[in-house]
């Protein structure tokens, strides 16, 4: 195992204050991002910052770091000095359990980070303990909803995990991935890291629980006589009756279209009537004639 020299990563002195230590930390974790950066070593420089940051912003694990004295050089062999972990004992409340941040969870740590402070154990807890659940937010689109599948997500910790979306899922439920949460303490279970799904908005469609509501634009002539017409819904295209004589706001509904389930939800369609532009002097004419011959006046309720 190496010694990290946590102050050389984030290119700080031994006596920085806890403002410089936050500015090296920001600057350079704006550098090195995985999600920006073009540096070939990008994502193992960022969680080296991270791991140097979560040392040197607490002021317990930075006295202990320091008890280490300065005689080390980054890259020796290392091994605790004995009588360590009686000496120091940590919670596992580390600054990673939303993988935002700094941190990248007790299970992201090097060897190093985990034999001085990893473990995720306090003082008088027991042997074995199950280590600490996490949980993050997985934004999927509609039709990943409906049909489920796998998606492969990737965690600040550099961590590629593969996560499978039941179909029908909503929002605000949640997908647990057994084991993949923080470290046990003293050689306990790792804990369980949990998804909430969060639904993106869609360019048709809107959500009400399970079913599925679309505005459906159709013609005056296709309401007023009747029509067949191709719907989209998250299956596909299907053909559905508009019923003669439907007006703007009619609702048709089509069964087991929505998200699946048990039960599964519904599609419901709001008719909207769209009259078409009289754009030329013919079609004027045509709307003068309609006008003469239906005498109808839509506001005669009112």
């Amino acid at each position: 195992m190496q010694y990290k020299d946590y102050y050389e990563t984030l290119g700080v002195a031994r006596d920085a204050n806890d403002a410089e230590i936050k500015k090296a930390y920001r600057r350079l974790a704006r550098k090195f991002h995985p999600d920006v950066s073009q540096e070939p070593n990008a994502e193992q420089r960022f969680k080296e910052l991270g791991e140097s940051y979560e040392v040197l912003k607490d002021p317990e694990k930075r006295q202990a770091y320091d008890q280490l004295g300065a005689n080390w050089r980054a890259g020796q062999d290392f091994q605790p000095p004995p009588g360590w972990q009686d000496m120091h004992a940590f919670n596992s409340g580390f600054s990673g359990h939303t993988f935002s941040g700094a941190g990248f969870g007790a299970s992201g740590f090097s060897d190093f980070f985990e034999s001085l402070f990893g473990g995720g154990f306090a003082q008088g807890q027991p042997l074995n303990a199950k280590g600490p659940d996490q949980h993050s937010s997985l934004s999927v689109t509609l039709e990943q909803t409906y049909s489920g599948g796998i998606r492969n997500v990737r965690l600040h910790d550099g961590r590629s995990l593969e996560v499978k979306i039941p179909p029908g899922v909503t929002s605000g439920k949640r997908i647990r991935l057994v084991g993949q949460g923080g470290a046990g303490a003293r050689g306990g279970s790792k804990g369980d890291l949990y998804f909430e799904v969060r639904i993106q908005p869609h360019g048709l469609f809107r959500l009400d629980g399970r079913d599925v509501l679309l505005d459906l634009p159709v013609s005056p002539w296709e309401a007023a006589l009747g029509a067949r017409v191709q719907v989209p819904t998250l299956g596909g295209r299907v053909e559905t009756s508009i019923p003669a004589g439907s007006k703007s706001g009619k609702k048709l509904r089509l069964k087991n279209r929505g998200l699946p389930g048990k039960p599964a939800g519904d599609q419901i369609i709001t008719l909207q009537i769209v009259a078409p532009e009289a754009s030329t002097e013919h079609d004027r004419k045509l709307y003068q004639e309609m006008a003469q011959h239906f005498k109808f006046n839509p506001r005669e309720h009112l």
